[in-house]
């Protein structure tokens, strides 16, 4: 059985789930709503405060899709409950992020700035201190969306191993390569 899909996940006080028709499960919490569409052959029941997941056989495809629907939904809890934060850091001479409510514009070192439009399910904020690498903090209750629309605006300039100059998020180590003069 598997060891992420038989646990079960635990629904806090102010959380409310509902499974509705065609395996469609809606989670309502302090901090918003979210909506997640499961397989057809995993059944799912509320008990004791908890939310079971179990699927029909030990075949492969259920067994992935058990475990897989167990962590997209324990994420909305934990979404609708606490939140998601990201923060992302501009390392380089030059480099900056300003916001206007959901827009995003980044100089990143391009003959050009880059104006990037945050979905408006997500909170941008920018935060510029003296001495420090400019950041980028992003919030939402949605994992799925935050982690993608995070790796976008790091894909616009990725840390390079020389300098380690590019968009990297704050605890992430970049693996740093001597130059050719260190090769003598």
């Amino acid at each position: 059985m598997s060891r992420i899909g038989k646990q079960p996940i635990a629904i806090p006080a102010g959380v409310t789930v509902n499974i509705g028709n065609n395996n469609i499960i809606t989670v309502k919490g302090p901090k918003g709503e979210l909506k997640q569409a499961v397989d057809r052959d995993i059944t799912l029941e509320v008990k004791d405060g908890n939310l079971l997941l179990q699927r029909p056989t030990e075949q492969i495809r259920h067994r992935a899709m058990h475990g897989l629907y167990r962590s997209l939904l324990s994420n909305i809890v934990k979404g609708v409950t606490d939140g998601f934060k990201k923060q992302l850091e501009l390392v380089g001479v030059g480099y900056k992020a300003t916001n206007q409510g959901n827009l995003l514009d980044l100089s990143l070192g391009y003959s050009h700035n880059i104006i990037f439009e945050v979905p408006k399910e997500l909170s941008v904020a920018t935060l510029t201190e003296k001495g420090k690498n400019p950041q980028i903090i992003l919030e939402s209750i949605d994992k799925q969306l935050l982690g993608q629309v995070a790796a976008k605006i790091r894909g616009l300039r990725k840390p390079e191993p020389y300098k380690g100059k590019g968009v990297k998020y704050s605890d992430e180590v970049v693996r740093r390569k001597a130059g050719k003069a260190a090769g003598k």
